[in-house]
């Protein structure tokens, strides 16, 4: 995740990290029965694609220090939600255990990347306009 060879959002490797697990999640979530469509379908939809949608907000918020962490926060909470709903589509026999845990694991990975991004949050900032 070095910041030299980071020019957009997308070269950010949690970036690319939570965009691929989005897709997975999209892929898994097909086999919900019918019935979960507008509630556990699309909540682990929406919390796993916000992700990515708050990285690129807060790359755009660089310029400030405090609305950069903030977005980040965001993004960390989202990957908390996501593996809540994990867990839930788990229990409800939705998606094996393996999967699930395989999930779990890959947001642990997400979320452990966005804390180190909030830790060294000066290092990611820019001066300001």
């Amino acid at each position: 995740m070095g910041r030299g060879f980071v020019r957009r959002y997308q070269d950010l490797e949690v970036y690319q990290a939570a965009f691929e697990e989005a897709m997975r999640i999209f892929e898994v979530s097909k086999t919900f029965p019918v019935e979960e469509r507008y509630s556990l379908t699309d909540q682990i939809r929406r919390s796993s694609r916000s992700i990515c949608a708050n990285l690129a907000e807060a790359w755009r918020k660089r310029c400030y220090e405090a609305a950069f962490v903030a977005k980040l926060t965001d993004c960390a909470a989202e990957a908390a939600e996501t593996q809540t709903w994990i867990a839930f589509a788990v229990r409800c026999q939705y998606l094996s255990s393996e999967v699930g845990q395989a999930l779990a694991e890959a947001y642990d990975k997400i979320s452990g990347m966005l804390v180190t991004m909030i830790r060294n949050s000066h290092q990611w900032t820019t001066p300001k306009p």
